[in-house]
C-alpha cells in the first residue's frame, strides 16, 4: 500500500501540480466548476502558484499538497479566504481520480483543521458542495462539519453550506480539555 504525506504547496511544484491537473481536469470538472483554459500550462500554474504563495505569506491562504510514496502530487488541499479578525476560513480539497476512496480527502481535511487550530487560531471552518458530491459530503461529515440550512440571503448558486466550529489549544488548555 502507498503511504501518503501533506505538505505545503511549493513554488518548485509548478511542473508536478500541472501534471495532476491535467490528468483530472475531466473528472474534477464533472464535479466542480471549470478553471480558465489559460490555467493549464506551465505559465498559468506557475502565476497560479505564484498567487497562493503571495496569500500564503499575508495569511489569506494555506495551500497544501497530497503527494504518494514517489512524491507524485494526487491531491491538493486549501484553507482559503482565511480571515483572522473573524478568526474563520474556507477550506477546499480535490484529490485525483485514480487515489479516490483511500482516504485521502480525510487526510487532507485533518491537516487542514490542525493547521486552522494551531497556526491560525480559527474558531469555525466553513466548505462550499455541490448537492450530488456525496463522496465530498461524507467526507465533511467525517471530519465533524454539519450542514448548515442557508439563510433568505444566501448566494452560493445552490451549493450545500458546511460548517465546523474548533477550539484553539490555548481555549482547550483554559478549560481543562
Amino acid at each position: 500500500m502507498s503511504k501518503f504525506r501533506v505538505r505545503e504547496l511549493k513554488s518548485t511544484d509548478t511542473a508536478a501540480l500541472l501534471a495532476f491537473e491535467i490528468e483530472n481536469r475531466e473528472w474534477f470538472e464533472s464535479h466542480i466548476d471549470a478553471r480558465d483554459p489559460a490555467f493549464y500550462s506551465l505559465q498559468g500554474v506557475a502565476h497560479h502558484i505564484e498567487h497562493y504563495l503571495l496569500d500564503f505569506a499575508r495569511g489569506a491562504w494555506h495551500p497544501l499538497v497530497i503527494e504518494d510514496d514517489s512524491g507524485k502530487i494526487v491531491g491538493r488541499a486549501n484553507l482559503k479566504s482565511i480571515n483572522s479578525p473573524a478568526r474563520s476560513a474556507e477550506v477546499g480539497y480535490r484529490v485525483g481520480q485514480r487515489v479516490c476512496g483511500q482516504g485521502l480527502a480525510t487526510l487532507a481535511l485533518q491537516q487542514l483543521i490542525h493547521e486552522a487550530q494551531s497556526r491560525w487560531q480559527l474558531t469555525q471552518l466553513v466548505a462550499y458542495v455541490y448537492p450530488e458530491n456525496a463522496g465530498s459530503k461524507k467526507v465533511l461529515e467525517r471530519c465533524g462539519f454539519l450542514l448548515e440550512q442557508p439563510a433568505d440571503h444566501d448566494q452560493t448558486a445552490g451549493e450545500c453550506r458546511f460548517v465546523r466550529p474548533i477550539h484553539c489549544r490555548s481555549e482547550l488548555a483554559r478549560d481543562g480539555r
